[in-house]
């Protein structure tokens, strides 16, 4: 960051390095903030400069630390640049650091994203003939000067000549007489076209195969279609049209979205009496069946509670020790550098066996190897602004010993997470990249190796059969070989192999799973978004991380999140395939964990919940009846009292362990099935 008479360059989309070694009394001294340029517009992908002035009574510039945050996803903010990442209306916000029970001095940049001119339209269309009476969907993929898409073109669309075929507003053609026909769509002015000949339909019948007579809701139907000429030679090339007839349950009024079908897979939200059509111009065919409801809700009993209410519990780890018992690491959140022990042998008696204080305001992650023989605390917020990793010996696990510390390779900037294996730990630096450190001497950890995506910033990484899987925001899922060697890689010399966007734009955690009952590899992708702006619940209060002051009567809010699990089908790296997702619309997800095909979801205020994740799945999990259980940790005498935020879950020997951001940890257990789930 450069500092010269007052004037600070933003370097990240959330700054506090400039807090150390600074007055507050500098901070007391501004009373204005203002920026060159004071508003700014770019086009996606276009940086431009910036400089935040601080200002004193008489207005001289004053150095002063301050607080400088961008619109995560919609602008990425580095050394004085702003660069535009989403078309929208969008803000940098400043704040001066106050001392404790001030007001702090803000401002806020206005910045308007914009695209760059489309310059050249593609029409794509299915695989298929246009037959009289049928219909083919059609789209467009609109490029920029630089070869990128313009997401979610709207283009108008044309026929040239009605009377052969005819075309929608969204691109669906229907094939009208036989004849030739060009559809034009056009964007902005560039136009892109398709011809087709429409002939007389050779379809005499269509056989429609799959499915059964009876399921459950968020059973995935599969159907085949297969279009037949009066001969009874197939029509490879039919432009099939799926959709669906419902007749609801007598309990059931004015349902919602009952069902999705699609290329054939159809899953039902509710139950009722379903018609599943596949239609080619006028001939169709025909399944009917009924759904009936999952009945997928199991007990749950709580056992037990780790009660720590003076600090923010953040994630946890569960090891068995090389003492043969069980135990758990903590981490804290503005915690002066505290992470906790605990003995978790009984989980009905949870207890502290010691903790640890390293360097650091946040330790935000917590990670013990698979073997026991270490543990690992992340820093972030260091006093002398050297963050890193701090190893720890676990030969006597109730009592972990500091091995070590590894500060280099860009580490210092803070590490926010990690994975541990039994020889490397790998710890993500800056939310740039991570490093690969070697710890097989654990009083002297060592650098292997690092990855940086380019034109990214990463929040967590999982290390699943030689293949890293990293959570990259707005980049989605990147996915580097790291010792699979498939794609040539090396613990020494990680190689890129692929990488996805999610569509929320807000990927923040990555769990591989491979699905033993289809033999699918899923990658389990969740969200983060600790804000709910624009939506109709935008919450409570200004800053959850404060308790409540009774001199004030400010504090005390719960969390407002928002944000979702996405279920992909990994099986082909090249090709991977979003599923379904797990969306709880009044919450936000956090970390997750899968096992035996449950699915556990730490979902911030919605609680810990637990999810059927058996067999095919499409649509959205919860609306399906496919949640097992659910608990919210309500407890009086919270950090902030009666007020759930899970962050973390793994479940451990039959038990679900999670931590909860306000009371520490718990545990809890499902009762077995009355009938089977799946």
């Amino acid at each position: 960051m450069k500092q010269s008479h007052g004037v600070i360059s933003l370097v990240l989309g959330l700054v506090f390095g400039l807090t150390a070694g600074l007055e507050e009394a500098s901070a007391q001294a501004v009373t204005r903030l203002s920026a060159e340029p004071s508003s700014i517009e770019v086009t996606v992908g276009q940086t431009v400069p910036i400089e935040i002035r601080a200002h004193g009574p008489d207005g001289s510039l004053v150095d002063a630390p301050l607080r400088i945050a961008g619109a995560r996803g919609g602008l990425a903010v580095a050394d004085g640049r702003v660069t535009g990442l989403t078309a929208g209306e969008h803000s940098i916000f400043v704040s001066t650091v106050p001392a404790p029970g001030a007001e702090p001095v803000t401002l806020e940049i206005p910045v308007r994203v914009g695209w760059p001119p489309v310059t050249r339209v593609e029409v794509v269309a299915e695989p298929a003939r246009l037959f009289e009476g049928a219909r083919l969907e059609h789209g467009v993929v609109a490029f920029h000067a630089d070869g990128s898409e313009r997401p979610y073109a709207e283009p108008s669309w044309r026929s040239s000549d009605p009377a052969v075929a005819t075309v929608d507003a969204f691109g669906n053609v229907r094939g009208v007489a036989p004849g030739s026909v060009t559809i034009t769509a056009e964007v902005e002015g560039v136009a892109a076209t398709m011809a087709h000949t429409v002939t007389e339909s050779p379809v005499a019948r269509i056989e429609l195969t799959g499915g059964q007579e009876r399921i459950r809701t968020g059973d995935v139907q599969s159907f085949t279609a297969l279009a037949r000429a009066a001969d009874g030679s197939v029509v490879d090339d039919a432009p099939v049209s799926w959709s669906y007839v419902y007749h609801p349950d007598d309990s059931i009024v004015a349902p919602a979205g009952p069902a999705q079908i699609m290329e054939g897979r159809m899953v039902a939200d509710v139950p009722g009496v379903y018609t599943a059509v596949a239609a080619v111009g006028g001939t169709r065919a025909e399944y009917s069946f009924r759904v009936v409801p999952r009945d997928a809700v199991r007990t749950l009993d709580v056992v037990g509670q780790g009660r720590e209410s003076r600090v923010f519990t953040t994630d946890l780890w569960i090891w068995e020790g090389v003492d043969g018992r069980d135990y758990a690491l903590t981490g804290s959140k503005f915690g002066d550098g505290i992470s906790m022990v605990w003995d978790v042998t009984d989980p009905g008696n949870i207890f502290k066996t010691d903790s640890i204080q390293v360097d650091a305001r946040t330790t935000n992650d917590v990670k013990a190897s698979p073997d026991g023989r270490y543990g690992a605390i992340s820093r972030e917020g260091a006093s002398n602004r050297r963050n890193g990793v701090v190893i720890l010996d676990l030969a006597d696990p109730a009592h972990p010993r500091i091995a070590s510390t590894f500060e280099g390779n860009g580490v210092t900037g803070g590490v926010h997470n990690m994975f541990a294996t039994n020889d490397y730990l790998f710890a993500l630096a800056g939310g740039d990249k991570y490093v690969i450190i070697d710890v097989r001497d654990l009083d002297n950890p060592t650098f292997v190796s690092e990855y940086n995506h380019p034109d990214s910033r990463v929040h967590d990484v999982w290390v699943h059969d030689g293949l890293a899987y990293s959570a990259e925001w707005g980049t989605g899922v990147v996915v580097v070989d790291v010792g699979n060697g498939q794609w040539g890689g090396s613990i020494e010399n990680p190689v890129f192999v692929t990488s996805f966007p999610l569509t929320t734009g807000s990927t923040h955690a990555v769990f591989p799973y491979y699905q033993e009952s289809t033999g699918r590899f899923l990658l389990i992708v969740g969200d983060e978004r600790v804000q709910r702006r624009g939506l109709a619940w935008e919450g409570t209060g200004p800053d959850h991380r404060q308790q409540f002051d009774p001199e004030t009567g400010t504090g005390g809010y719960p969390r407002a999140t928002s944000g979702y699990t996405q279920i992909v089908d990994f099986t082909d790296p090249m090709n991977p395939v979003q599923l379904a997702r797990y969306e709880v619309s009044e919450y936000g997800t956090h970390n997750m964990w899968v096992e035996d095909d449950i699915l556990y979801q730490a979902y911030y205020e919605g609680g810990v919940r637990m999810v059927d994740l058996s067999g095919d799945l499409m649509g959205n999990l919860y609306t399906q009846g496919r949640e097992l259980a659910v608990y919210k940790a309500y407890d009086p005498q919270g950090y902030i009292p009666n007020s759930a935020a899970a962050w973390g879950v793994m479940p451990w020997k039959g038990h679900i362990f999670f931590a909860d951001i306000n009371s520490g940890m718990w545990s809890v257990k499902m009762r077995p099935a009355e009938r089977p789930v799946s």
